[in-house]
């Protein structure tokens, strides 16, 4: 295997020579009572199982569940299934910044997503807003985080009853840039709305997840995402950056719609108090319910029609 092959471009019968991230990691027995190893392996590209037979606990004892390893093997078969027979497996030491290609990745151009949320930001003509806007993607820091984080881990749902989306780096943005325009385009079906508070709701309600994950062989929730979650920090993100030009009763109403975008909590006396709230709901879920079906491959009604 070359150093630009990928788990995408595995074929059958050819030698492995190279770095992975393993995400799986079982002892298992034979039914010979002899152990041996089954893995889960991942790149950017997709996954792969992998099993090793000989010598399983000297190999077990080289390296862990999320770490990048080494391995050394053939590339064989199992229930039609393409699957890496290994002979050697060993922890691989690299720096931060190329973890990112074992991990998941948007198809989309980052640079394009994010200068159409630059664009959607100068569609805020309320200075209040958009300052706020404007002071929270000025920020290096958090602006790296953007174009990085993803909406939700793999395996897991995303908010109260929505389901796993956007569950790769890059997902934020791709996922903001998708809740804005469609708030864009409800307020011209919706021309009463308040079309600056939801497109600036769009843009800012998900910020917090900048903050909620963190990155290695696999992507993982930071203590402050765990203990916290993702709307609390974007609450705090947008009340440390408010600027002074944006009253209170405004912060508020933006406020209110970032607490609810997931709808009200499970038996908490709050309900919708705007209609921007409730929209930014609606539009959330349904980008997030037709992304997480399209990524669970649940095909098109064209594609059915075939």
């Amino acid at each position: 295997m070359s150093a630009q092959s990928t788990i995408a471009t595995l074929r059958r019968g050819e030698q492995v020579d190279g770095l992975f991230a393993c995400v799986r990691k079982e002892r298992l027995l034979a039914r010979t009572g002899n152990p041996y190893l089954t893995l889960e392996l991942r790149d950017s590209t997709g996954s792969v199982l992998a099993r090793a037979f000989n010598d399983a606990d000297v190999l077990a004892g080289r390296f862990e569940r999320g770490d990048i390893v080494r391995v050394r093997g053939r590339v064989g078969a199992f229930k039609d299934e393409l699957q890496l027979e290994l002979t050697q497996i060993e922890r691989a030491e690299l720096p931060e910044q190329e973890m990112a290609r074992f991990l998941p990745s948007t198809r989309q151009d980052v640079e394009e997503l994010e200068g159409f949320l630059e664009h959607l930001v100068r569609e805020i003509y309320e200075p209040g807003l958009r300052g706020l806007c404007q002071r929270l993607l000025s920020d290096r820091r958090l602006r790296a985080e953007l174009r990085r984080a993803p909406c939700s881990l793999p395996g897991e749902s995303s908010g109260r009853g929505a389901p796993r989306h956007h569950a790769y780096l890059g997902g934020l943005l791709e996922h903001t840039v998708a809740v804005s325009s469609m708030a864009v385009e409800l307020c011209t079906v919706h021309a009463r709305l308040d079309r600056d508070l939801l497109i600036c709701a769009a843009v800012v309600h998900d910020l917090g997840k900048t903050q909620e994950f963190s990155y290695a062989a696999e992507i993982e929730r930071t203590e402050q995402g765990r203990m916290l979650g993702h709307i609390e920090l974007g609450l705090r993100l947008i009340s440390r950056a408010a600027p002074t030009e944006l009253s209170e009763r405004r912060r508020l109403a933006l406020e209110h719609c970032v607490a609810l975008h997931h709808g009200p909590p499970d038996g908490a006396d709050v309900r919708f108090a705007s209609a921007e709230a409730a929209a930014l709901y609606r539009v959330n879920a349904l980008d997030a319910h037709v992304k997480g079906m399209l990524e669970r491959g649940a095909g098109t009604a064209r594609a059915a029609a075939r």
